[in-house]
């Protein structure tokens, strides 16, 4: 047979409560890691204009991230640069959905015989 169960006093009681049930650090629940946030410019400097009219009009892929990524600029002046440069006609457009914007380079008519669609 078992043991009666001992009684506890009201101040027991209390003391209990008020020590917490068990003594274990609460569960984290995001111990992930933290991604650093890029300080992208907002806005054109010389160089980095130059090194857009330079190097972008020769990527294969041309997207928003693409751009923003390359030059670290951010995203609205990235889509500014990427209308800018097809307004010039160094870049063509592929498809537009929604906010994808994909663009691809003008191929060079000596290069490969085919003329820019």
């Amino acid at each position: 047979t078992m043991p009666p169960k001992e009684k506890k006093t009201k101040a027991a009681i209390a003391k209990a409560a008020a020590a917490g049930g068990s003594n274990k650090k609460k569960k984290k629940w995001n111990s992930g890691k933290v991604k650093d946030k890029t300080n992208n410019a907002v806005y054109f400097d010389e160089a980095t204009y130059e090194k857009l009219l330079s190097d972008v009009p020769n990527s294969r892929v041309i997207t928003v991230a693409t751009v923003s990524d390359k030059l670290r600029i951010n995203g609205s002046l990235a889509r500014l640069a990427i209308r800018d440069l097809e307004a010039k006609g160094k870049i063509r457009k592929v498809s537009t959905h929604n906010s994808l914007m994909l663009y691809t380079s003008i191929p060079k008519e000596g290069k490969d015989g085919k003329d820019a669609e």
